[in-house]
């Protein structure tokens, strides 16, 4: 059996095929086809609050693509999803239509709690020590998502429309970052220590420059090491020298940034980073939905 997610974010939109795996009556999903596309929806929607034409028709052949590769791969189901870009996008909703004209395919827009319960939908907690308390960070183009898990369970989960197209973009408002504070601060301020559990693509290429192992944390220390020593090159030599993506070596910045300072305000010092995002949620909940809680 196959799912596939779809994900159209403010930077890129991803699209991940998974074969679900039946052990025994418990249900897994390996990854079979990722497939990255640097759309940058965030730039039309955060600067202009409507995406271009150039950039939906852009929008409308990746998703046929999408739909092709799909019907290749004979997907039992599947679910796509539109965040914080098409959220802020006044003809999003036309989109949405034009694509389900040209395409067949049915995107539904999401709001940023949705968004968190999606990513959430990897059952992370499952895999938490219980005894521990966490935060949980999600850092898109477009918005960053938080929960604080203790004994297992989700206390407080908030989305904050600060994400890294809109830092570049100057989009990102003062008042976001102090409710964001606020919201850091008044979840994690009862807790003796937190852990931090970090996703979205920006970390999973910070960890993987880090070179440390695979379950190993990152540092805090280390982190703000590899934000300088990234800072210290020119966008250009990100590109050409260190051989980030165009489309990673602007926004990785921001991404640092974001992830610094969140580690900072609940006084973090170690970050897991179990390179899961909203895709893997995504295929989560086709399965908790057709084979876990099936009627």
């Amino acid at each position: 059996m196959k799912y596939a997610a779809i994900d159209i974010g403010s930077n890129a939109v991803r699209l991940l095929i998974a074969n679900v795996v039946d052990n025994n009556g418990s249900f897994s999903f390996k990854k079979d086809t990722l497939i990255r596309v640097p759309l940058r929806l965030g730039d039309d929607a955060f600067l202009d609050r409507r995406i271009s034409d150039k950039k939906i028709a852009e929008m409308v052949k990746t998703m046929q693509a999408f739909k092709n590769l799909m019907d290749v791969y004979k997907v039992n189901d599947y679910r796509a999803y539109a965040t914080s870009a098409m959220r802020e996008a006044a003809n999003g909703p036309e989109i949405v239509a034009r694509i389900k004209e040209q395409t067949g395919l049915e995107i539904e827009i999401v709001h940023g709690e949705k968004e968190a319960n999606i990513i959430y939908s990897n059952h992370i907690e499952q895999s938490l020590d219980k005894n521990k308390n966490y935060l949980y960070i999600d850092v898109g183009g477009g918005s960053t998502e938080l929960s604080i898990f203790s004994e297992n369970k989700i206390v407080a989960s908030h989305s904050f429309n600060i994400g890294t197209i809109r830092i570049l973009d100057n989009q990102d408002k003062e008042e976001t970052w102090t409710e964001m504070h606020d919201f850091v601060k008044q979840h994690t301020r009862n807790y003796k220590s937190i852990i931090g559990i970090g996703t979205g693509g920006n970390i999973n290429k910070l960890f993987k420059l880090s070179e440390e192992k695979e379950d190993v944390p990152l540092s805090f220390n280390k982190l703000k090491s590899l934000h300088q020593y990234l800072d210290s090159f020119s966008l250009k030599d990100r590109i050409n020298v260190l051989g980030l993506n165009n489309d990673r070596a602007d926004v990785i910045i921001p991404a640092c940034e974001i992830y610094i300072t969140l580690m900072k305000w609940a006084a973090i010092k170690h970050i897991y980073v179990p390179k899961v995002g909203m895709v893997d949620g995504i295929i989560q909940m086709l399965i908790d939905k057709n084979l876990v809680n099936k009627p």
